[in-house]
């Protein structure tokens, strides 16, 4: 079994930790619960950090002649500069975060599809936008995992968050080191080569450039131009057709070991896959059997098989969520 370091990652406090929300509920959610064993968790409540009580009277993003303001209707205050003020003094603290799962529709933590009103009471919504707190996480960290919670009930979306902060707790653990050496970044490379190839073959290669001119350049240049690489190579979700070519490639290992059926048998799950009859596990199922029975050393230790906790696999999926444009 690999061993993972934990993610470093904020959480909306709502979300399992605390009776929070402006009614005084806290909210139950199946994955922040099964992740509270794999990932250190900093749990906050933006509107409970600017002096708003439990339960408090609700507060929303309100437009007026052009300008967007955090307001509670009820009292009419204008809660705008306490909230950014928060925000920039919190995310400013923050040491080697790995992500941020954030309460998704409220108008401090949601990442987007926030509701704009036109007024303070019975105004019509105008728009959305992202929560306060929210886009100064954007703004801050927004190469980093970062996601609401309804949208991790989407299978490819929880997977791809899932990836991108265990492998840069991974990374963390690396860049952290009081003394740093090139062959802990090189063995990182080695064994994440077919998971970064199937996110991103131009960012895989400028990491490798990066690593081999380690001899030409100050060890911690290295690493700061290859972090900034690996936050390029996970921008987005690999494609369906990438996933395909990682595993032809892989396959390829075994082309004088198997057999004709076997290659046969392999090609039609391809097709499967690419028709969205059956998922990539399937495939990489197969493939570690392969890697197994033929005893591939290199290929047992890649990410690409099992980029986090196996425990953490879970294949329903809402169907609800999309990627934000």
């Amino acid at each position: 079994m690999n061993q993972f370091v934990k993610p470093k990652v904020v959480v909306s406090k709502c979300l399992e930790f605390a009776e929070c929300r402006y009614n005084g509920d806290v909210i139950s959610d199946p994955l922040v619960r099964r992740l509270q064993a794999f990932v250190d968790f900093y749990p906050v409540c933006p509107e409970v950090e600017i002096g708003l009580g439990i339960p408090r009277e609700t507060i929303r993003i309100v437009e007026t002649e052009g300008v967007r303001q955090l307001v509670q209707p009820s009292t009419e205050k204008d809660l705008t500069s306490e909230m950014e003020s928060f925000s920039r003094q919190f995310l400013h603290q923050l040491n080697d975060i790995d992500g941020f799962i954030l309460k998704s529709k409220s108008p401090t933590c949601g990442i987007k599809d926030v509701k704009v009103y036109s007024g303070l009471s019975r105004a019509p919504v105008i728009g959305k936008d992202s929560g306060y707190f929210g886009k100064a996480v954007l703004e801050h960290f927004g190469s980093y995992g970062i996601e609401e919670e309804g949208r991790l009930s989407n299978f490819s979306i929880r997977e791809h968050f899932l990836t991108k902060i265990f492998t840069y707790a991974a990374f963390r653990e690396l860049k952290n080191h009081p003394e740093l050496h090139i062959k802990p970044l090189i063995d990182f490379h080695s064994k994440n080569k077919y998971l970064f190839m199937a996110y991103n073959q131009a960012a895989l290669k400028e990491m490798g450039q990066i690593v081999a001119s380690h001899k030409q350049q100050p060890i911690h240049t290295i690493y700061q131009a290859y972090e900034k690489q690996l936050h390029r190579l996970f921008a987005r979700k690999p494609r369906d057709q990438s996933n395909i070519n990682v595993c032809q490639h892989i396959a390829g290992y075994f082309k004088q070991q198997l057999s004709d059926d076997e290659k046969q048998f392999f090609a039609e799950m391809l097709e499967k896959y690419r028709n969205d009859k059956v998922p990539l596990s399937s495939l990489t199922s197969v493939l570690k059997s392969w890697v197994i029975r033929f005893k591939n050393d290199y290929l047992k230790v890649q990410t690409f098989f099992e980029p986090y906790p196996e425990e953490l696999v879970e294949i329903s999926d809402s169907g609800k969520g999309r990627e934000y444009s």
